[in-house]
Formats: C-alpha cells, structure tokens, sequence
C-alpha cells in the first residue's frame, strides 16, 4: 500500500496510490496521513479497503509529505563506505547519529531554498524508514517488525556550516526545506528486504549517485535496535539511513547545487522527487 498525503502546503488530504497510479482520497477514513495512521490496527484495516470503493482525486495535485507531525527525524552519517571514503572519513564503527529537525520537512517536489550565505549546498538520496510501533531495546530480530514503512528521502546538506566553523552537523542538515520526503510512504508489507533496494540521484539531468542499499555498513534493522538502546522510537518518527557515494562534496573538483537547479532522485519502488533549487 502506497500512502500520500495530497493538496496545498498546509492543508493536505489524506490518500492512497491504486494500482493503476491514480490517487484515491481517504478523507472519509482517516484524518491524515500521522503517527495514529500508521499503527498496525490502522494499517491492517486500510489494506482491506478496495480503492475502487474511494474518491478518484483528478488532475496532478502538489504531493505533500508523505507523513504529518512526526515526532523526531532522524539520520545516520557515513553510512555507505564508499561515501566515507569520498569525503575523507573512516568507516565508523558504530552509526554516526544526527537530528533534521521537523522544520525541514517539505513535499517530493517543493522547492528546496538555498540558505542565504550557502556556498556548498549538497545532495543526498537515502532510504527512510517509518517507525509504527514504539520500539524500546528492541533486538536486531525483532526490529523490522517495528517498521511501518519506507520512503525516499534526500538528505540536503550544507557543508561549510556541517564541518567548517565549529563542524556541527546539526547545523548544515538541518535548514529549512532540506528534508523533502516522499512521494509516498510504502508500507513494509511491500518491502520484503530493504537491504536490496536501489538508489540514484541525478542534478541537472547528470547522474551522480547511483547506489543499492545492500551496501550499507549498518542495515536498517541494526539501526533501529542500536537506537532503540538510546532512547524510544514512537510511531511515525523517520529515520534517514544514509547515502551511497556520489555526492557534490566528493567530486573532484566538487560540485555543488546552485538556485535553478533541478534533483531528480528515486529509491526503487518507493517513488521519485524532482525538486527546484531557489535562492532564500
């Protein structure tokens, strides 16, 4: 099941992808798309609702992210070896934790705002995944059953704010408009393994990043157990998991995004984005 949440920014409706690509309004079933939707109760008696029996929303509406009022957005760095060798890091040890921030959130297509002093905004397509039942020193056997589901993800970054001045990552992840999520969220009964999942980006029509999440130095059920021993995941918080190499800082000479340039990216079977880079 594919689920979206459609309309102006602000005031999205709750809906579905059927088979055939169309969107299918839920508003007669659920509020929206948030934390309450996403428990297994609430799962289970959307997957038995025939989305011919639902509204046929017409024409291209904005797609909104996929999930409303998360409680935290999360992410691992240097998460891929290879992209920590591109940017001069060691594979680290245990997952490099960091925070987005909620604030970051837009749609698959909004536009991204370049923060007003940038000079190295970056690029980072990643696999999220949707807590749906809190989880609390959970084991790596257990964690997958904690998944509501999964989504494309890229993970914006500025990099003379992440590693230059004081180096704190906060800072250059977590600007606003740097989290676009979507197009939809794929509930995991659709995703056997997310440790076999493609990824690529492409800016300006070049492509750059071109990945699989089977390469990941920690899996996305190690993550969710390893952060479970930190503190509780609740229902609907993200957790962006890290990028295979490829990205601007790592070419030689590096590239960065600049306002009029357009990212297209995808994660296979979890949708694609394409968004505009403006000026703040």
């Amino acid at each position: 099941m594919k689920l979206l949440r459609y309309g102006p920014a602000g005031r999205e409706k709750p809906g579905l992808l059927d088979e055939d690509g169309a969107i299918r309004d839920l508003s007669a079933i659920v509020d929206d798309i948030a934390p309450a939707t996403l428990t297994a109760v609430s799962l289970s008696m959307l997957t038995n609702i025939d989305p011919a029996s639902l509204p046929l929303v017409h024409g291209a509406p904005r797609l909104g992210p996929p999930i409303a009022r998360p409680g935290a957005f999360m992410a691992i760095g240097l998460n891929y070896s290879d992209h920590a060798a591109e940017v001069g890091a060691k594979p680290p040890r245990e997952p490099v934790l960091f925070m987005k921030g909620t604030h970051c959130i837009v749609g698959p297509n909004d536009d991204i705002r370049i923060p007003r002093g940038s000079a190295k905004t970056d690029w980072e397509v990643e696999l999220g995944v949707v807590i749906g039942k809190a989880a609390k020193y959970v084991s790596e056997a257990e964690a997958l059953a904690h998944v509501a589901g999964y989504c494309t993800i890229n993970d914006v970054s500025e990099r003379a704010f992440q590693t230059e001045g004081t180096g704190q990552w906060v800072k250059g992840k977590a600007c606003d408009t740097f989290g676009p999520i979507g197009p939809w969220l794929v509930t995991a009964d659709e995703v056997p393994d997310p440790q076999n999942l493609d990824l690529w980006l492409e800016v300006d029509g070049k492509r750059y990043q071109s990945g699989n999440t089977g390469t990941m130095i920690f899996g996305v059920a190690h993550l969710i157990s390893f952060l479970s021993r930190l503190f509780t995941l609740h229902t609907g918080d993200i957790i962006a998991t890290g990028t295979p190499p490829g990205v601007g800082m790592g070419q030689k000479p590096p590239v960065f995004l600049k306002a009029g340039s357009v990212v297209r990216l995808g994660v296979k079977g979890l949708g694609e984005q394409e968004s505009r880079l403006i000026a703040d």
